[in-house]
């Protein structure tokens, strides 16, 4: 937008004003979405000599057969519903108002069909993601509706991670956050479930083979445990070992408590001076200062087990911690394993 004198004579002596130069300034706009008809014409030709033919080209595949949305319409409806966290009623309220009147089951009809479309994808996502010799996994409850009881269920959300190339870490809002520089690319997949049996792991993780990187979730548990071949070995989080020492120690100020909360501070520096190294050498340092701490904590933790009241808080986060030792200590011999959790839930926390 330019705006410009009216007259280009000079106030003094009415002379003739040429231009020496211009002040800009910026604002941020915005160009509201407009719904449009595109018409696509197709001409037809006839033969004049013999006149028994008609000649027209085919008309170009629809995302919808039949249906009056382009793959544009469909998209922005999809994005909206899954990033943008708009219902479809909602959706359909907002075309009202630029005169377009769809019904919700019309919208949904085009939302599985996206869907349906998209069904490669997600699989190869999920193949590629199940490929990889080292996985995150975590889950997190979502509501779904379910029609006909006036209210909305509890659902599973899963998240799974490649966690291969995650050696690097940067600090954000939201705490440690995993920058990918492995081999291949980076990649998530989510699965959704309708419980948490025992057997849904099973089910989502069948192809996978490698180190599964887990909370403390009996579900994972049974996949390794089932699995006779022992192709999948589980790798528990510290943070999750600590979190009951940690609140035990703020209600409590136990100085036993406070005592493996150290000893985990000790562990958390040697990761920060190591992290975004090659996983060799990783692993070389855990070996030699990692190592010697957390058998040390591990002996201790036996020590002060029967010290303790045994039906304390604190007697129940060193069962546990030993409980869980093996998992927890996997990431001492692969320099490609996480100690702590990547941020391949962090989206989980996003749901609507």
């Amino acid at each position: 937008m330019v705006i410009d004198v009216e007259a280009k004579a000079c106030p003094c002596c009415s002379g003739a004003l040429h231009l020496i130069g211009e002040d800009s300034s910026e604002q941020l706009d915005i160009v509201p979405a407009q719904l449009r008809v595109r018409v696509t014409r197709r001409p037809r030709y006839g033969c004049r000599a013999c006149e028994a033919a008609v000649v027209q080209a085919p008309a170009s595949d629809r995302l919808l057969d039949g249906g009056m949305a382009t793959e544009a319409l469909v998209a922005h409806i999809v994005v909206a519903k899954f990033c943008d966290h708009l219902p479809l009623y909602r959706q359909a309220g907002m075309l009202a108002r630029q005169g377009v009147t769809l019904d919700r089951s019309t919208l949904a009809n085009w939302v599985g069909r996206a869907c349906w479309w998209l069904t490669p994808l997600y699989e190869l996502v999920l193949s590629t993601v199940l490929s990889s010799p080292k996985l995150f996994a975590d889950d997190t409850t979502l509501p779904v509706l379910d029609p006909g009881r006036g209210r909305t269920k509890t659902g599973r959300l899963g998240a799974m991670r490649s966690t291969t190339g995650l050696s690097a870490s940067l600090t954000s809002r939201r705490g440690i956050a995993a920058r990918w520089c492995g081999p291949a690319h980076p990649a998530a997949a989510y699965v959704y479930s309708q419980d948490r049996r025992g057997e849904r792991p099973a089910g989502h993780l069948a192809e996978f083979r490698g180190v599964l990187q887990v909370d403390g979730y009996a579900g994972f548990k049974r996949l390794a445990g089932d699995r006779a071949d022992a192709s999948v070995r589980l790798a528990f989080c510290w943070p999750h070992m600590r979190r009951p020492f940690y609140e035990f120690f703020v209600s409590t100020q136990s100085p036993l408590a406070g005592e493996v909360l150290a000893r985990i501070r000790a562990l958390y520096a040697i990761e920060a001076e190591i992290r975004g190294h090659p996983a060799e050498h990783r692993r070389q340092v855990r070996q030699d200062r990692t190592r010697p701490i957390v058998d040390a904590l591990h002996v201790w933790l036996h020590d002060h087990l029967g010290r303790v009241s045994a039906t304390s808080d604190l007697a129940n986060a060193i069962r546990y911690a030993i409980r869980h030792w093996d998992g927890l200590v996997v990431f001492l011999d692969d320099g490609r394993s996480r100690w702590t959790p990547t941020s391949s839930s962090a989206p989980l926390g996003q749901t609507p």
